[in-house]
């Protein structure tokens, strides 16, 4: 008898456990579907902001072809879906609105430019080396003057992971952020693929569009600088902000 009541308890405690993990994946499945309505929602969302993206000066010149890949790529890793939406919220706000204003800050710039690199971490292996640096004096009076031409560092940054090998444990792209002395520089460089990257129409209009921005609006008051060294591509772009501010006053 009591072998028997032995038997029905253990029986007992097996259903009970099996009714626990039952409800519990029933849950966990209930909370995943939740996830997967509210991602698909801002997805969506999302993706109504870059059908609506009007790309209409050169300053403001940009491909929405690439938020669409960004997008197609952020939905097929969902484990990084809920950050990557984030940031790319982020980089389509600064696009739809502040680039919109003639300058902005530094400050904001290099924030946009962070997010959008964020956006672009999600394309690589993880064994790819991603170097990201800032040197920035944020006491310096010019760092958060709106003397900044907006969307200025999107080409380098467009370059670099276009003409990377992604998924090589042996590539890599550095992005050096500087402000200091009243200027604002940054230096960008990657190790070239082996790949042949394929010609696409209209390719090549990020760079000459960006030298067209910067000659029009700095005039002299700026360098970029672009060199293969060792199958290392390098970008240097440097605009000395006081020197802009003081021949903007004198023009006046």
């Amino acid at each position: 008898m009591q072998e028997s009541n032995n038997i029905t308890y253990i029986f007992l405690i097996i259903i009970l456990l099996l009714v626990v993990i039952i409800g519990f994946m029933v849950y966990q499945l209930v909370q995943v579907r939740k996830a997967k309505n509210e991602v698909d929602k801002n997805f969506y969302a999302l993706e109504m902001k870059v059908n609506d993206l009007q790309l209409e000066t050169l300053e403001s010149k940009l491909n929405p072809h690439l938020f669409k890949n960004i997008l197609n790529s952020i939905q097929s890793h969902a484990y990084q879906t809920y950050f990557a939406l984030d940031k790319l919220a982020n980089v389509l706000d600064y696009i739809l609105y502040e680039s919109k204003k003639k300058f902005v800050t530094a400050k904001e710039e290099i924030d946009f430019a962070l997010n959008l690199i964020e956006i672009n971490k999600i394309k690589i292996s993880p064994l790819f080396e991603l170097k990201i640096k800032k040197n920035i004096d944020v006491d310096d009076k010019l760092y958060e003057e709106p003397l900044l031409a907006p969307l200025i560092s999107i080409d380098l940054i467009e370059n670099a992971f276009k003409h990377a090998d992604l998924q090589s444990p042996d590539a890599f792209i550095s992005v050096i952020f500087e402000f200091k002395d009243n200027a604002f520089a940054m230096t960008v460089s990657n190790k070239i693929s082996d790949k042949k990257v394929l010609k696409k129409e209209r390719s090549g209009i990020g760079n000459t569009t960006l030298e067209n921005r910067l000659r029009i609006i700095y005039k002299n008051n700026f360098k970029l600088d672009k060199f293969v060294e060792n199958d290392i591509y390098i970008a240097h772009l440097k605009i000395n902000l006081l020197e802009y501010k003081t021949e903007m006053f004198t023009s006046r």
